[in-house]
């Protein structure tokens, strides 16, 4: 497995497993929030940053596929890259892809979001300022940029 944009390491707890001694489906969607945060964060958007500007992103969709189990005690590493970026209205879709430690893919994630004004509570565009910032986020291979 290629070393680079991994934004989340990890074990694996026994809370996070389900009656099947796997790790749960709703574990996966949290691992992946805390790798996005942390991908985030390295670009320059904190958590403190979103509060200062009362934006927060959110997702309108989220794909889980499975590849292999994972299982207690197991580390895990994180992936996340953008697959496509709204420069009109910064709305994106991210891949995580999540591996085992012997490098065996074993999910992938697919999300798709926006910006909310937190004050609002209606969709938004990003600050001018934020605008470098998102341009480092990692781009997958076969990143997509829109215009419209």
């Amino acid at each position: 497995m290629e070393q680079t944009n991994i934004f989340f390491e990890g074990q694996v707890l026994w809370s996070q497993l389900d009656p099947n001694r796997h790790l749960r489906h709703s574990a996966y969607a949290d691992f992946c929030a805390q790798a996005r945060s942390n991908m985030l964060k390295r670009a320059g958007l904190s958590l403190d940053e979103f509060a200062k500007k009362h934006i927060g992103p959110i997702l309108f969709r989220e794909e889980l596929i499975y590849h292999r189990e994972i299982g207690l005690d197991e580390h895990i590493k994180i992936k996340v890259e953008i697959v496509k970026l709204n420069l009109k209205n910064f709305r994106f879709s991210f891949r995580h892809e999540i591996y085992k430690e012997n490098g065996v893919k074993a999910a992938t994630v697919n999300v798709d979001g926006a910006w909310l004004n937190l004050v609002e509570r209606k969709l938004t565009t990003v600050p001018d300022e934020w605008i470098p910032i998102i341009a480092n986020i990692p781009r997958a291979d076969d990143y997509e940029e829109v215009v419209a």
